[in-house]
This record gives structure tokens, C-alpha cells and sequence, in this order.
């Protein structure tokens, strides 16, 4: 006002006409109008903009534990229950703290296989002796991957795991380092990969990264049929020479059980981990370093079984 009230003095000091003030009048009120409609524009900018309800609203079955049930004594030093769905925790005994995985490596090492191999590929054996369980693969014998994801999930056999390594481009040593920059990629951050057979010792994780990774792969078609299979024969491309293949899960079609992979070593104990349905939903239960997997699996089973209720969680 003050600038405005200067510039009148100004005018009249130099002789100007007094029509030229409303002129000047006129471009003060703009500028007036103009700031103070930039200001309001700001102000309705900062604000947050209302959506109506329904649009706000996305549904998330967040699963919950009925608290009244006493949670069951295992023998398992680390176990874990999780909903697949929304990936809560239900339960968890020493969840986080690491243990060696033994034969549950092989479930990454299906999954690396699968972004490379075809199903009808040729993996032709040229592994030396291994130990553990192997169904007795020979060198040069030539199987289909298709074939070999069943050697190595079913019965986990060792030779089979290796073969597929072998075959991979840079050998195992590619093999096993494509492992642990999967297990980045999956967000596995406690999760360590030294061998594609979990023979050595050094294959690391916890029973949270175990059920992650079972998530992912019971995500994925392919693994999700090998996993529920309990009975399977295979053979070399010629069909000659033929394996009897069977799952070690025994609790297999149980309950709704419907995969995923057994593991031990003395290292490791038993280890098991198991997918089941109910109702429409998933979940993973993984037992680590066990005395008993099938039976701490079951009392967890039990655990779970008609005690889980659903919310509806808006994002």
C-alpha cells in the first residue's frame, strides 16, 4: 500500500494527468487478484485429495491365530507357519537364527535350473561319485531336465542335482553362484548357497527364508506338480534304463499337505518343509534341526487346522 501511495505522489509531483490514475489503479488491483489467486491455487495443491471409500479400500485377508489355543511343544529348534497368501507369521520358534539346510538347497537349485533348462533338454551325467541319497546315475547317461527335476525332489538325489549343475553354462561354480544371486534377488537375506545338493555343510538359512523361498516355489506350476507327486518312473532318452522314484515326504496327501521337500544331514537334523491347503488358503510350516519333522510337522498342522480367521485390511 504503501509502494501504491508513493507512486500517486510521484505522478501528481510530475505534473501527469489525473485520469492516468485509475490506469494505474486498474494494474494494481491485477496484480493484486493475480497473486492472490497463484497463493489459493498453492494452498488447494497441498492438500490431500479425497477418494471415494471404495477406491481407497483394497481387500487383504490378513490371517490371525485364535489366541486360545496353546501353541504345541516341538522338538524342532526352529520352526515357522506361514500364511502363503499375505506371508504372516503364525507361528515361529527361533525363526530368524540361521541353521544348515541340508537337501532343501535343492529347491533353488530347481528353480535356477528352470529360468536356463527346457524341459525336454538333454542333461548328460558327468559327475564323479557323490554321497548321500542318489538314485545311480552313470557318466555319459543322458536324461531329460523334466526327468531329473523328479531325481532331485523326490527322492533328493544327490547325482541328479549335481548333473544339472554340471550341465549349466560355467559349470557348478556358475551354477552355484547364479543360487546366491537368486536368493538376493528373492530378498533371502540370511540365506547362503555352497553346493546345488546341500551336502556341505556351509548351505545356510532360517526357517523365515525357507518358508519365502517354499512360497516362491510352490508359485511356480511346474515345481508346484513335482512337489505333490509321491510316485514317479523315470529313465534315460532311450527308455531303456529306468529309475522308481518316491517321495520321502511321508505325510504327503495328508490334511491337505501338498508338497514341499525334506532335507538332513547330522549337521542340519531333520529338516521338512511342508505346503498345505485349506480352505482355499496356504500355508508353508517349516521344521529345522528336528528330532521328529513328521511329528513336530503334524502337532503344527494341528496347530493350524480350523483355528484361522481372516480380516479384511484396507491399504
Amino acid at each position: 500500500m504503501k509502494d501504491f501511495q508513493f507512486l500517486i505522489k510521484r505522478i501528481k509531483k510530475q505534473g501527469k494527468k489525473i485520469y492516468l490514475i485509475p490506469i494505474v489503479l486498474g494494474i494494481f488491483l491485477f496484480a493484486v487478484i493475480f497473486a492472490q489467486n497463484r497463493i489459493d491455487g498453492q494452498i488447494e495443491a497441498s492438500k490431500i485429495k479425497t477418494v471415494p471409500f471404495p477406491l481407497l479400500i483394497k481387500e487383504l485377508p490378513y490371517s490371525v491365530i485364535d489366541s486360545k489355543i496353546e501353541e504345541p511343544l516341538i522338538s524342532a529348534k526352529s520352526a515357522i507357519i506361514m500364511d502363503a497368501d499375505s506371508q504372516v507369521v503364525l507361528f515361529t520358534k527361533n525363526g530368524n537364527l540361521i541353521f544348515s539346510m541340508a537337501s532343501t538347497t535343492k529347491l533353488m537349485t530347481a528353480l535356477v535350473a528352470l529360468n536356463y533348462f527346457g524341459q525336454d533338454d538333454i542333461i548328460t551325467v558327468n559327475a564323479n561319485r557323490i554321497s548321500g541319497v542318489v538314485i545311480g546315475l552313470k557318466n555319459g547317461e543322458r536324461v531329460y531336465f523334466k526327468d531329473m527335476l523328479y531325481a532331485m525332489l523326490l527322492p533328493s538325489a544327490n547325482d541328479a542335482a549335481l548333473a544339472v549343475s554340471n550341465n549349466y553354462p560355467g559349470g557348478n561354480t556358475a551354477f552355484v553362484l547364479t543360487m546366491n544371486n537368486k536368493a538376493k534377488e528373492y530378498h533371502l537375506s540370511n540365506t547362503h548357497f555352497s553346493d546345488p545338493s546341500g551336502l556341505d555343510e556351509e548351505n545356510s538359512t532360517t526357517a523365515f527364508d525357507l518358508a519365502r523361498l517354499a512360497t516362491i516355489v510352490m508359485k511356480n506350476k511346474i515345481l508346484a506338480q513335482v512337489v505333490r507327486t509321491e510316485t514317479k518312473e523315470i529313465s534315460d532318452i532311450t527308455g531303456i534304463k529306468t529309475y522308481k522314484l518316491k517321495n520321502l515326504n511321508k505325510l504327503l496327501g495328508q490334511d491337505g499337505i501338498n508338497g514341499v521337500k525334506t532335507g538332513f544331514t547330522t549337521e542340519a537334523g531333520e529338516v521338512l518343509i511342508t505346503s498345505r491347503q485349506e480352505n482355499g488358503h496356504n500355508f508353508i510350516i517349516v521344521v529345522m534341526n528336528s528330532e521328529d519333522r513328521f511329528l513336530d510337522t503334524e502337532k503344527l498342522v494341528d496347530y493350524i487346522k480350523g483355528n484361522v480367521s481372516y480380516l479384511n485390511l484396507g491399504l
